[in-house]
């Protein structure tokens, strides 16, 4: 899971680059301009020159950098994913900086001296900092890429090279056409619009209401985008009247989740004025509320650098929107209403492009990290063309969109993705036919007919099988040729502005949110998440592999510890499958190796003399809650290795191993504390503990949160406030207790509309169920609270039973974030976790697995089955814990991490945090 204090180390020893040819130019030797992919690393700060090398035929980011002779060394904390020293043959006989005197590469290097990764597509004059790790940026052909040794902040605006990438990308070939490559030779074709209308009319509950499945209360987003495409397909009729009528009766519950006189959840109340709009209903008196005035009345007028702003991140925001599309909908609610919106509002859309012209799906700030995507651009594209005053900023965006077409007239969900996705091929299609470029509109609507399932519906990706209704509707507005601009149930309307009439043909459907999940969450109730269902995910061969989880798949030959505690975690709340949480505990225990001959040792640190407090600690709360001695378990006495961690003064640099009194050795987060102070009060040692929970507790800001890093970096989060609060309602006293209160309910405001909570990830999965666990230590102060999240949780459920990492960005169910929320779901606090094994027999002993693979890399900036599927679900807050002590994001997600951290109010120097890779179970 979106910043802050300037992590800046100016690079000058390497300015005189700039005047004088790259010094290693014959290490692109095999590359031209238009064939292969260059990297380049800086060891001026070393005493050393720019190197440069290629990759003929290149495939990721981490593969050009060792294909072009370039060596790395990982960290033990987080493994060789992540990106600590780096060496090249012909500097210093290939020494790899830097040296262990200067970085013992034991913990994640501070964010003001590590490699950060800077990319460049073919023509681009400036370097970006890059939105994903190496291993997992798809290269091409004309890229360059660039490594550089100091620090940045997360946005990438300082600590860029001092290169640029055409002094050292490969001379000639030409710069791309900005118009794009040419009109996609995709076969046109026509969307059957009925047979999708009346697919989504098919999936009504009581033809009035989309409900989820599993779920009890209505889904009102994805009630109102099947009421847009009713409307396109078919004009006024009588299903769409039944739907509009409930959805008008439940403005309260949908808009105003908060209560009456609460500013409403702009996004929501946008999309009801725009349902009133395109129905020939009145948004000023749609279900008794005048959704237009109440836009109008709740435009921020300045970000929380100005003091204190809830629900705004910057001026001209609409207040509680957070994504560009509530922003966006909200702008284009009051157009269609003949309402001026705010200059400031619609500015603000404008100022979300990004350098490419692309619009991100996040209100970011300017500094902030800005990654477009097709959806998001077409949407914006549509509102600023009708708003009017911004041309510049729509060309852009559909220059943007031309040369994010594919040959087949698909475009991708997201920045890197080569998978074509209805959705943006949908959003795009609408702004290109309203922009006037009918050729790429018709081979986008051409590529959508051609993925159109049996029964009308569309999956989410050119790939899916199984129809939904998010992507269904804007996929029927483009097969309508129509839009949120103009879609009504009017017989013929002529065009608003100076887009050119939209064709005729059979109707069409209704678009959904960008950035919307594949079925979002009932505000105001509804049950909690499958656990039979997530547990089976958890256990299913491809995740859980002879008792441990894999950083990608069992195939890559690293297992990762960390998540396999975490997976351990979940199936010890919820009780549902002992057999194999055996599994995980013995081959942790009797110290099972994977391909690379790593046990939980390595991870831990025995026998290396730097031993990590937090990762001790989290292995003997795992010990403590299934019944097995912390003083014996993987071979050590875990509560005697505590003690001895204990820091009894700040270490002096460059020994980075005691950042205070009373920290544990090497624990470099709130998280890490926590377990180490979960795993000593649980053994019976609260005299040992008490230094380390004095430390904890004065890492408390006085609005009641936690920060994510120690030393503090004065950022609040949403996951650290939580374990801590778990913590110190186990360690009792006064102080403890006051703690406690005062992080819940700072924990309570920081939920969203739609129930979640911020993270590192964005509207994020592993933050939710976190804060779930943290709000059932008073569950009946904040049952409203645990209800909303559990809806929120529930919607993010895959049909295989996994979970999506955030709300946002890649549909697809991922491990971490499966076991934080089923764990999170059932409300069980880390303190009070138990599972009894009694019954089960010992698993196979564990034995090294097959095969291997290249490791992830991560860089400054990132964070780092089938079964039984009956009707288990969270037990809304009740009892206590389940935690996941190591929680993160996926390296695709980085774009929405930059951005989104925002909703959790950081202003500051997180990136340290977000270095540690998710894939590698690291802990934080």
């Amino acid at each position: 899971m979106s910043l802050g204090s300037a992590l800046l180390v100016v690079l000058a020893s390497c300015v005189a680059f700039l005047t004088t040819a790259p010094a290693a130019a014959d290490g692109a030797d095999g590359c031209t301009a238009t064939h292969g992919a260059v990297v380049a690393v800086d060891f001026g700060p070393f005493g050393g020159k720019v190197e440069r090398g290629c990759d003929p035929a290149p495939t990721t980011g981490y593969n050009l950098l060792h294909q072009a002779g370039f060596t790395t060394t990982g960290t033990q904390h987080d493994g060789p994913g992540f990106l600590c020293r780096i060496g090249y043959g012909a500097f210093d006989s290939g020494t790899e900086y830097p040296t262990p005197a200067a970085e013992d590469c034991v913990l994640t290097p501070p964010a003001t001296a590590y490699w950060s990764y800077w990319v460049a597509a073919p023509g681009d004059k400036d370097w970006t900092y890059s939105s994903r790790g190496a291993m997992t940026r798809t290269v091409k052909d004309g890229d360059v890429d660039a490594w550089v040794f100091g620090g940045t902040d997360i946005g990438g605006t300082k600590g860029k090279p001092a290169f640029s990438p055409d002094d050292v990308r490969v001379p000639g070939g030409h710069t791309p056409d900005p118009g794009g490559s040419g009109t996609p030779t995709g076969a046109p074709g026509q969307i059957d619009t009925a047979a999708a209308a009346a697919w989504l009319a098919g999936r009504l509950t009581d033809d009035e209401r989309i409900v989820d499945d599993g779920a009890t209360t209505a889904n009102y987003e994805l009630t109102a985008d099947t009421a847009y495409a009713l409307a396109a397909a078919n004009g006024r009729n009588a299903t769409l009247d039944k739907v509009t009528g409930f959805l008008a009766a439940h403005v309260a519950d949908y808009a105003y989740p908060n209560g009456a006189g609460q500013a409403p959840d702009a996004t929501a109340a946008a999309r009801l004025a725009l349902l009133a709009e395109t129905t020939e209903r009145d948004p000023h008196a749609f279900g008794g509320h005048d959704l237009i005035d109440a836009l109008a009345s709740h435009v921020c007028t300045a970000g929380p650098e100005s003091g204190p702003a809830p629900g705004c991140t910057a001026a001209g925001d609409f207040r509680t929107a957070f994504q560009t599309e509530g922003q966006a909908l909200s702008v284009l609610a009051l157009l269609r209403a003949g309402q001026i919106p705010p200059a400031a509002s619609v500015d603000r859309l404008a100022r979300l492009q990004c350098k490419d012209g692309g619009i991100t799906s996040i209100l970011i700030r300017p500094g902030e990290y800005c990654d477009g995507d097709p959806a998001t651009t077409g949407l914006v594209a549509l509102v600023l063309q009708r708003a009017g005053g911004h041309d510049d900023t729509v060309d852009a965006a559909r220059t943007y969109l031309t040369e994010s077409q594919s040959a087949d007239g698909a475009f991708p969900g997201y920045t890197g993705s080569t998978t074509g996705s209805v959705t943006a091929t949908a959003y795009a299609a609408q702004a290109l036919r309203a922009l006037g470029d009918t050729r790429r509109a018709d081979a986008a609507v051409g590529w959508l007919s051609r993925h159109q399932l049996d029964g009308g519906g569309f999956g989410f990706e050119e790939t899916d099988t199984d129809p939904v209704v998010h992507p269904t509707s804007p996929a029927v507005l483009a097969g309508a040729g129509t839009s949120l601009v103009t879609v009504t149930t009017k017989p013929s309307v002529p065009p608003t502005s100076g887009p050119p009439t939209e064709p005729g043909g059979t109707p069409s459907g209704s678009p959904t949110g960008p950035a919307s999940s594949p079925s979002g969450p009932a505000p105001g109730g509804g049950t909690g998440p499958d656990l039979k269902k997530g547990v089976a995910y958890l256990t299913a061969p491809a995740q859980l592999q002879q008792g441990r989880y894999y950083t990608d798949a069992p195939g890559s030959g690293t297992a990762s510890f960390g998540l396999t505690i975490d997976g351990a975690y979940a199936l010890a709340a919820t009780g549902l499958d002992n057999a194999r949480l055996r599994g995980i505990v013995d081959f942790l225990d009797q110290r099972g190796k994977d391909a690379t001959g790593s046990t939980i040792d390595t991870w831990t640190g025995f026998g290396t003399g730097h031993v990590l407090g937090g990762s001790v600690g989290k292995a003997a709360v795992l010990a403590e809650a299934v019944g097995r001695d912390p003083r014996n378990f993987t071979g050590h006495d875990l509560i005697a290795t505590l003690a001895k961690a204990v820091c009894t003064a700040p270490s002096k640099a460059p020994d980075r191993s005691c950042p205070a009194k009373g920290a544990y050795t090497y624990a470099p987060s709130v998280f890490s504390q926590s377990l180490g102070v979960l795993a000593q009060l649980r053994a019976g040692e609260k005299t040992a503990a008490q230094q380390p929970i004095a430390y904890l507790e004065s890492l408390q800001h006085p609005s009641g949160a936690w920060p994510s890093l120690i030393p503090s970096t004065g950022d609040s989060e949403v996951d650290s406030t939580a374990m801590a609060a778990m913590t110190l309602d186990l360690a009792g006293g006064d102080t403890a207790r006051q703690a406690v209160r005062k992080a819940l309910a700072w924990l309570a405001s920081q939920q969203l509309p739609d129930g979640g909570f911020p993270g590192a990830s964005g509207d994020s999965v592993n933050s939710t169920g976190l804060a779930v666990q943290g709000l059932s230590l008073d569950k009946d102060a904040y049952a409203p609270q645990i209800t909303r999240a559990l809806a929120f949780l529930a919607a993010q459920q895959n049909a295989d039973g996994g979970f999506n990492v955030a709300k946002e960005g890649q549909r697809g169910s991922d491990v971490r974030a499966s076991a934080q929320a089923v764990g999170g779901a059932t409300g069980i606090s880390f303190g009070t976790l138990k599972a009894d094994l009694t019954g089960t027999s010992p698993q196979p002993g564990p034995t090294s697995d097959q095969g291997g693979g290249t490791p992830d890399i991560i860089t400054a900036g990132e964070a780092g089955g089938t079964g039984d599927t009956g009707g288990a679900s969270a037990a809304g807050g009740g009892g206590g814990g389940g935690a996941l002590a190591s929680t993160g994001v996926q390296a695709t997600a980085l774009a929405a991490v930059a951005a989104l951290l925002v909703l959790a109010g950081w202003r500051t120097a997180v990136a340290a945090r977000r270095r540690a890779d998710a894939h590698t179970g690291s802990e934080r």
